[in-house]
Formats: structure tokens, C-alpha cells, sequence
């Protein structure tokens, strides 16, 4: 394993689905390259539906692709042996058991990997500190706000240090305000060990304040990257305020420049659909 292979590389990646009452195979992406250097922060953006949470799924090896590679760390991912283990997976969607507390959710993992219940409520209750929700162990999901399942979702996350982050739209349900704090808080527990993430989101500007590199997806089907743009921004961030700043807006313009054509011909599918 070379110790400058990327953390993730998806290589020449293809993902078809069968098609409904004799149709025609639908492609999804086609023939898709993107790579995550070790500590690297990319998200990727497109259209809505053009492929981002599928190539997602590929990387953390809960979808094989119909061809191409998937390299973690130097090291083959081979669908029959399962999931990408060295990932964490964030979905957009809060994957808290409601029926277990705030801590009892974040060391769900570590008591899975069999350790034992003293040290998980241990590094559970450390970590339940280091998202600000110190105090909070004891409450269950219905009794805690948006953003509060969310810091609850990225402790039970992060506890298992995972090597990769793949994170789905994780902020997109929030309001204005608290998805600014939860981004923050990321950018935050990122800075500390500098785990590689890959980000997908919809929203271009939390792409560019979140990242060291922005991809652009083409409209699907047949999705693939268009473009690759790094965002040469200092840290830390605030990302509120690095929005404001000239550099950030002139890439925003950039980078919106090759995603507005794309978005324009998946609106126009949706409405011929």
C-alpha cells in the first residue's frame, strides 16, 4: 500500500439498473473518475438526481458499480467482501435508533465491534462533549432539536474514527442559521486529525466554504464529473463570513458558470418527464 495513494479513487466507474416491464437499462453514471487524497475535503455537486449519493454509495461499497474500480488507500474494494470499512457513512436522514438514548445511539458501533460497556459510555460521553451536547446523554431523539440529532448523528460517526467521511446532504433539512453552526462544528472536529471527506450537497455555496475541492457532476443519466475546482480559501473558516469575501464570490461565479448549463437540461427532463 503506498503511502500516497489517495484515500478513496473511484476509477472509470459505470452504474446500470435494470430497467421496469421490459425497458430500456438505466444509466445512472458513466464512466465516472473522482479521487480523495489522505486528509482531503471534497464535496461534489450537480443537478438534482444526477448521480452524487450513487457514487456515494459506490465509495462506501454498499453498491457495486456495473464496471470500474474502487481503491481505498492503495487496497482493492471488492463488492463480495462488503461494505468500505474504513468509512463512515453520514446520510441525510438521522440514522438514530429512537428507542435509545443520545448516548446509548453514538456507542451503538463500539458496542458492536464488542467493546465493553464501561469504556464505550466513556468515550461516548467524551464525545457527546466535543459536539456540545454534554448533559444531553440521557434524552432520546424526539426530545432533541434538528441540530441537535445532527451533532447526536456526527458523534455516532466520528466515535468509530473512521478513516473516510462520506456524508449525504447531512445539513440539507436544517434552517439557515443552525445549518451554519453544524457546519462549523464539522469544519472544527475535521481540523483536529484531518480525516479525508467526501461531501455531496446541493448547495454551492456550503460546498465552497466546506471544501478544499469542489467537483461539478453533469446532468444525468450518465453522470460524470465536468469539472474539478480547488478552493484556495485560507483556514480556518467561518462559513458565514468567508462567504462575504472577494475570492469566495469570484469562485462561486466560477464554479457556477460550469454547473448552470447542466442544471438547465436536468430542469428541462424533469419537465418533459
Amino acid at each position: 500500500m503506498s503511502a500516497l495513494a489517495p484515500a478513496l479513487a473511484l476509477d472509470d466507474i459505470t452504474c446500470r439498473f435494470a430497467a421496469r416491464e421490459g425497458g430500456q437499462p438505466y444509466t445512472a453514471v458513466a464512466h465516472a473518475t473522482l479521487t480523495v487524497a489522505a486528509g482531503e475535503f471534497v464535496s461534489v455537486v450537480g443537478p438534482t438526481g444526477c448521480g452524487k449519493s450513487t457514487l456515494l454509495n459506490v465509495g462506501a461499497g454498499l453498491l457495486a458499480p456495473s464496471s470500474g474500480t474502487v481503491d481505498i488507500f492503495g487496497q482493492r474494494l471488492i463488492a463480495a467482501n462488503g461494505v468500505n470499512r474504513r468509512a463512515g457513512y453520514m446520510f441525510q436522514a438521522d440514522a438514530l435508533m429512537p428507542w435509545r438514548t443520545g448516548i446509548d445511539n453514538v456507542t451503538a458501533g463500539l458496542e458492536f465491534r464488542g467493546v465493553s460497556r464501561s469504556e464505550a459510555r466513556q468515550r461516548g460521553a467524551e464525545w457527546l462533549r466535543r459536539v456540545g451536547l454534554a448533559g444531553f446523554g440521557d434524552r432520546y431523539p424526539h426530545q432533541m432539536s434538528g441540530g441537535m440529532r445532527k451533532r447526536l448523528a456526527l458523534a455516532q460517526t466520528l466515535i468509530l474514527s473512521p478513516d473516510i467521511l462520506l456524508m449525504d446532504e447531512p445539513f440539507s433539512a436544517l434552517d439557515v442559521q443552525t445549518r451554519q453552526l453544524m457546519e462549523n462544528e464539522l469544519l472544527a472536529l475535521w481540523a483536529e486529525d484531518r480525516k479525508s471527506v467526501l461531501f455531496v450537497t446541493h448547495d454551492l455555496d456550503e460546498a465552497i466554504a466546506l471544501s478544499d475541492r469542489v467537483v461539478v457532476l453533469s446532468a444525468g443519466p450518465a453522470t460524470r464529473p465536468i469539472a474539478d475546482f480547488k478552493v484556495d480559501l485560507p483556514r480556518p473558516r467561518d462559513v458565514s463570513e468567508i462567504r462575504m469575501t472577494p475570492a469566495f464570490i469570484a469562485l462561486h461565479r466560477e464554479i457556477w458558470g460550469a454547473m448552470k448549463e447542466e442544471v438547465l437540461k436536468a430542469y428541462e427532463r424533469q419537465k418533459a418527464a
